[in-house]
Order: C-alpha cells, then structure tokens, then sequence
C-alpha cells in the first residue's frame, strides 16, 4: 500500500511555509526551501552573506530616512525657495505617489533581471535624484526630483530585500538578519528626525538630500563587491494591464487621502478618486485571474500567514507615521524645542526598537510569529492609549518618554517579525514582488495614516478653538487636542491590528504540525509474513483455535491497533526507531 503524496495533505494557508524535510523544518515559517534561494537557485556564499545584510542595510536605511529627513528640514526649504503651504505638502506627496504606486512594477523588474543590476540602478538614480533636490533652485524643481526620489526608490527597496530574501536561508541567520532589516525599517524613520535636525540646524536643509548621495556611493560599492549577480532561469513577461490597474489604482488612494488633508472629505476629487482607486485594484484582481504572467500572483496575497503579515504592517504604518508627525509638531510647537533637540528625544525610541528586534530573532524559532506580533501590537495600543493623555503642561519624562520606549519595543518586535512572516517560503519568481508588498503596505499606510490622520487633527483642532477660543493657551491646548484625537484613532488602528494577527498569523504549534503533515513520510516496510508451519494431518474432531498474533508484529505494524487508545497508538509511531 502507498501513502498519497505529501502535496494532497498540504494545508493551503500554509502550503508555503511547509519544510521539505524533517532537518530543515523551520519553526518560525522560514524554511530552507528552493523559494528561498537566489534567482539561479545557488547558494550564497557564507563568506558574504553578512555584508550582503550590510548593504541591503544601507539602502533601506536611505529609503526610510528619505521619508522623514525631508519633513525637518521643509521649513527652511520653504522659506528658501518661496513656496506657499499649500505647496508645501506636495514635497513629501510626490514621494509618496510615485514610490507607493510603482513599487509592484519595480518588485517584478528585481524579478525578470538580475536583482544586482536592478539594486545598483535605484541607488544610483535614486542618489542623482538627491542631488538634484538638493541644488533645486525653484518648487517645480524640487517637486520633480521627489517624484524621480520616490520611483527609483520603488525600484532600489524590493530588490533589497528580494536580495536579502535570497541570501539567508538558514533560519537562525534569516532571523538575525531580518531583526535588523525590522530595526533599520522601523527605527530609520526616528534617525532621519534626528538627522534632518543636525543638518538643517547646522549646516543648511539641501544636506537632508545631499546626505544620499554618502549612503549610496556606500551602498554600490558594497553590491559590486559582495552581492552575486544572478537571472531568472526563465524570465517572466511583464503584465502590462495589470501594471497600468494597480499603479494608477494605488496613485488615486494615495492622491485622493492626500488631497483631502488641503480640500477635505467632501471635495469632488477627494472622492472621485477614493472610489475610482479601490475599483482599479478591483480590476487588477480580475486581471490577474486570467493573466497567464500576472504582475502579483494572487497566491502571494491570498496566502492567509502572509496576507495576515501585510495587513498588520499596514495598520502599523498608518499608526508609525502618524504619531512621528504629531509628536514632532507637539515638541517644537507646542513645547518650543529646537529642531536638534526634538529629533534627540526620539533617540529612546530607536534604542526600543534596536532592543526587542534583536530579541524577537531569538525568541521566534520558541514561540512563532503569532504571539510575538500580538504581543508587539499590544505593546503598541498600550503606548499609544498612553499618548492620549497629553496636554499643554505634560512633562517630557513623564508621559511622552515612557509612550515611545514601550512603542519602540513593540514596533521593534512587529516589523522584525512581519517581514520575516511575509518573505518565508516564498517562490524564486515571486520574491521580488512579495518583497514589494512589504514596502507597498508600509508606503501606502503611512501615506494614508499623514493624511487622514492629519484631517483629524485639522478638524478636531478647529473645533475646538470654536468653543474655546479665549486665553493665550487657546492655540496651543486646541493643537494638542486635535493630537490626542489622533492618537485616540490610532489606539483603535493598532487594536484591530491585534486581532488580526491572533486570527490570521500561525503559532508555531500550528506551523509544526502542518509542516509535518506536509512532509512526504515514507511508506512502512511490508512486513514478511510468517512461514506457515505445516498443518497436521487433519483428524477428525473440533477444530482448532486460531492462532494467536505475534507480538512482535502487535508493536511495529501500523495496521494493528486494536485495544489500544489512539494516543499509544500515535506514541509507538513516534517512538524512535
């Protein structure tokens, strides 16, 4: 008798992260599969592998600081340059409209050419979009290198962690690996407040952009020197519907939160394109369907463990973003600390997150990502619930200090996690675009968490100052109101967070038991049966009893469990042979 084959017992959640055998098992869901390897299927060499994660380091590290660097320093960039404040939030918009629509089109490109190439071409054009901002002599200027900034870094951030996705293999590595991918993702955005500061403040805003062209010369000579050059072995063909459906469905998300944050909810093209935006992806999902080469296989997002991770990291971004924008306007507005000092006091946020993703890599393989992602949301909802209690007088180590160390040591534990989650197990031909997604669901939740959550504050604060608009506190009580009110919807984001990840993220039991049933088990041994003693010469009388089974045969065929409950039955087959 033959055993079906390991696939018809593969649990489709989970089919993914399923080990192939019991020595590569993983216990966090990132398995030593073929899908983990490079593009041409080779493994890294163990030489480089290390400053492979230096590189792919530094280069997250440009993309996230490029994100908050700019919102320090824009001020001055205004005063320099003579833009209104209505132009002035398009600075940060451009970078977000072309970096969160094009992101899945860069992620498929890592995938149809070497990734060494691809992550060579985004630093590069990505540091001469730099220089360009930096020397910018009008708005316009300025504007169309953000937007060059934000589509070359759509190209630079898949291929590096689609880099760093074929480079760990091992689990305990990948872990280690992806805890400072987690720390440089999260904590990135609290050095660039700290950056922009140093740089604005002492020697001028254009350094805030000047400063990627240090980060990327770095970054290339790394990726010449130790990142393996490597193609697909058949090179996928682009999907160009599906491209042009989800970049422009994932443009008039991003267009229509932020035009409301100037025009409001009710303006016409506010909601023109928050409806035309979700009908567009719409779209891309039928697409895809039928598309012989889509450009997001629905078996990367519809897997429930790695679906699951990308909803809880865009909860996270919206909640992220927002409380960087708001505790910054708070320090320097409400409390009048300078620029160096605000970004100095987020300094206990970074040490957070460099603590607790440095020991979530360890904790994980013991308990699986579940209950660490839960935990860090937790972590998160409590800090954030915290922040909700400020007012005008609040003192710094009081209320905002204790906030971001525990935000610090959950957001630490979530993105360190969640990456890894989201990246495990993943096909060759689809780490570039799973890679995407990871910073699509961050670009695009903190892109809608700056401006819905913005709107809140705008609208909570104005009417506020319509039912107390007397006293010299007035402005400022009325500011921090409007604060609150954000971090209050935040609280409730990061909560439903919570719940996601308890019910769509596997334990570690769950993933054990559904790799062991994935794993092709081998057939028993056909047991010999016994030589059958010649029968005596019949004699007439009775006749004879059977005889009685061998015990032997009783403790090592699986065929033979009568008078025995399952769980000594399962107990003799689990025993070691």
């Amino acid at each position: 008798m033959t055993l079906p084959p390991s696939g018809a017992r593969r649990d489709p959640d989970l089919a993914d992260y399923a080990p192939t055998t019991r020595s590569a098992q993983s216990e966090t869901g990132a398995t030593a599969s073929p899908a983990a390897a490079p593009q041409d299927g080779r493994p890294a060499p163990p030489d480089r592998r290390w400053m492979v994660l230096v590189v792919v380091a530094v280069a997250q590290l440009m993309v996230v600081l490029d994100a908050t660097v700019i919102n320090i320093a824009l001020p001055s960039a205004q005063r320099a340059l003579g833009f209104s404040n209505n132009d002035r939030q398009w600075v940060v918009t451009c970078y977000a409209l072309a970096f969160g629509s094009l992101l899945l089109l860069g992620g498929r490109i890592g995938d149809m050419f070497s990734r060494k190439r691809v992550l060579i071409t985004g630093l590069a054009g990505f540091a001469i979009a730099s220089a360009v901002g930096g020397a910018a002599v009008s708005f316009p200027m300025l504007a169309a290198a953000r937007t060059l900034q934000g589509a070359f870094g759509a190209l630079l951030a898949p291929a590096a962690l689609g880099t760093l996705t074929s480079t760990f293999t091992d689990t305990r590595e990948r872990g280690r690996a992806f805890a400072v991918y987690g720390a440089v993702s999260s904590g990135g955005a609290g050095v660039g407040l700290i950056l922009g500061g140093l740089l604005t403040q002492y020697l001028s805003w254009r350094y805030t952009l000047y400063v990627n062209l240090i980060f990327a010369a770095f970054a290339i000579a790394g990726a010449l020197a130790y990142v393996r050059a490597s193609r697909p072995a058949t090179r996928p063909r682009l999907d160009w519907p599906g491209t042009v459906l989800a970049s422009a469905g994932l443009f008039l998300i991003v267009f229509g939160f932020s035009h409301a944050e100037t025009a409001g909810w009710a303006a016409p093209v506010t909601i023109t394109c928050l409806l035309a935006g979700p009908l567009l992806l719409a779209a891309f999902a039928a697409t895809e369907r039928r598309s012989a080469h889509p450009l997001l296989p629905l078996r990367v997002l519809l897997d429930r463990t790695r679906g699951g991770s990308y909803a809880v990291l865009g909860l996270t971004g919206i909640a992220l973003f927002g409380v960087f924008l708001f505790l910054v306007y708070y320090l320097q507005q409400v409390k009048g600390y300078s620029p160096v000092t605000s970004g100095l006091l987020f300094l206990p946020f970074v040490g957070g997150i460099l603590v607790s993703s440095t020991v979530s890599s360890i904790v994980l393989p013991r308990t699986g990502p579940r209950v660490l992602i839960a935990s860090g949301m937790l972590l998160s909802v409590g800090a954030m619930a915290y922040l909700t209690q400020l007012t005008v007088t609040s003192a710094y180590a009081a209320v905002i200090l204790p906030a971001v160390i525990i935000m610090g040591l959950g957001f630490g534990i979530i993105f360190a996690v969640t990456i890894n989650t989201a990246t495990a197990g993943i096909r060759p031909q689809d780490a570039g675009v799973a890679s995407a997604l990871v910073n699509t669901m961050q670009q695009v939740g903190g892109s809608i968490g700056l401006s819905a959550l913005s709107t809140v504050a705008l609208t909570a604060t104005a009417s506020y100052l319509a039912l107390h608009h007397t006293g010299p506190l007035a402005p400022a009580t009325a500011a921090t109101h409007g604060y609150t009110t954000a971090f209050t919807i935040s609280t409730g984001i990061l909560g439903l967070g919570v719940i996601l990840a308890i019910v769509l993220l596997p334990s570690r039991r769950r993933l054990a038991e559904r790799g062991t049933a994935a794993e092709p088990t081998p057939a028993p041994e056909p047991q010999p049966e016994p030589e059958p003693e010649p029968e005596p010469e019949r004699q007439p009388g009775p006749r004879p009893a059977p005889p009685a089974i061998p015990v032997a045969l009783c403790s090592c065929s699986p065929m033979i469990s009568r008078g025995f409950g399952p769980s000594v039955a399962a107990g003799r087959e689990s025993r070691p042979r």
